[in-house]
């Protein structure tokens, strides 16, 4: 793990939220930090110059749809994913444990790995704990993590503790292979939505020893104070000298709610996904830019927002090419959405320097909700 170092620069005096930087042999990581998700290779609608304006200092990549295309061996030719991508900044690679849950009907699940059905053109492949960190070596990225297996909501206790009982044999697996020599393992900690199974599963996790902790298994139809809790359950029995990075995690509030919970890290499609219908991220709540009320309203897209689009573009022009079907709507929105994440989590950082941060954080919920 030479080259990585993550350093708890201080913890707020009115709660748990904490500020970090996690370095890496590409670059220093601020936390809290939200993670552009790279999919393919490549944040949808913007190139990595617009990425890294947008504030954004480390992205994530997938292990499983890399793998299939165009293939690890492809990606290790190059140079490595960085050069692939033609980003040189900090790369975390997600294992293909999400694809269990949502490729469910795409899958067969066993104690050696998980076989998959292409979705692309129906050849099936086997990952296993050790096969799914070899396909990361290749890669090259500089955060890797465990085959693992994500339940969505609900999930009955029989369910659960399966579902973490092949999690636990996993990662024992993945910590005995150990990833490369210039990459961090993490370790992810399952367990459905039962707060018993999230603090076994926390402890069990812990006592392997990994470089760093994951919380899995949000985000996917859980009541929204049901998944802030279990990210309390599990944060407190984690390591305070590791970082903390909660899977799936992208709404404005949750971020906010799992950094005073004391977590560090987050991706998710969400802010990308939603910008490319025409949905973006103000200080009031989500914006619906397609919306015929918008038609002569020539304010900025977030009034409260410096980023390059809301000092440039109105709300009327955004809707107008949402409903053209012009291709720079979808990139605008996505520029947006991302800095609008950038700028919450410079906020949220400043605030827990200046241990203000309870203040700040029901300020920013408060406003938030009015939009919903």
């Amino acid at each position: 793990m030479e080259g990585f170092r993550f350093e708890l620069v201080h913890r707020a005096a009115d709660g748990a939220a904490r500020l970090g930087i996690l370095y890496t042999p590409h670059g220093a990581v601020q936390t809290p930090a939200f993670m552009p998700v790279g999919t393919q290779g490549t944040v949808k609608a913007l190139t990595f110059d617009e990425v890294r304006e947008t504030g954004a200092e480390i992205v994530l990549a997938n292990t499983f749809h890399l793998y299939l295309r165009p293939g690890a061996s492809v990606v290790a030719r190059a140079g490595g994913l960085h050069r692939f991508m033609g980003w040189d900044g900090p790369i975390l690679t997600d294992s293909g444990g999400f694809q269990v849950f949502s490729l469910a009907k795409l899958r067969r699940l066993g104690d050696d790995g998980v076989t998959f059905r292409s979705p692309i053109d129906g050849s099936e492949h086997t990952f296993t704990p050790e096969g799914v960190l070899e396909i990361q070596a290749k890669l090259g990225s500089d955060l890797v993590m465990p085959l693992d297996v994500c339940l969505g909501y609900p999930a009955g206790d029989g369910e659960a503790r399966e579902a973490l009982r092949i999690t636990m044999l996993w990662a024992e697996r993945s910590k005995a292979r150990g990833a490369g020599p210039d990459q961090m393992l993490f370790g992810i900690v399952q367990g459905g939505f039962a707060e018993r199974l999230r603090r076994e599963a926390a402890v069990r996790i812990v006592e392997m020893g990994f470089d760093g902790y994951a919380i899995g298994g949000l985000s996917v139809g859980e009541p929204r104070e049901l998944g802030h809790a279990l990210v309390a359950e599990v944060t407190a029995r984690l390591p305070p000298d590791r970082p903390r990075y909660v899977m799936g995690v992208g709404a404005p509030p949750d971020l906010v709610e799992a950094i005073a919970r004391g977590a560090d890290m987050f991706d998710c499609v969400l802010p990308t996904r939603v910008a490319r219908t025409g949905v973006i991220f103000t200080r009031q709540g989500r914006l619906t830019v397609r919306s015929a009320r918008f038609r002569d309203d020539h304010t900025a897209p977030d009034p409260d927002c410096a980023c390059r689009v809301c000092r440039t573009y109105s709300r009327a022009y955004l809707r107008h090419l949402f409903n053209a079907d012009e291709m720079l709507g979808p990139r605008l929105a996505t520029y947006h959405n991302l800095a609008f994440l950038g700028r919450l989590m410079d906020e949220a950082r400043a605030a827990v320097a200046e241990d203000a941060f309870e203040v700040w954080r029901r300020g920013v919920l408060t406003a938030y909700r009015t939009g919903w």
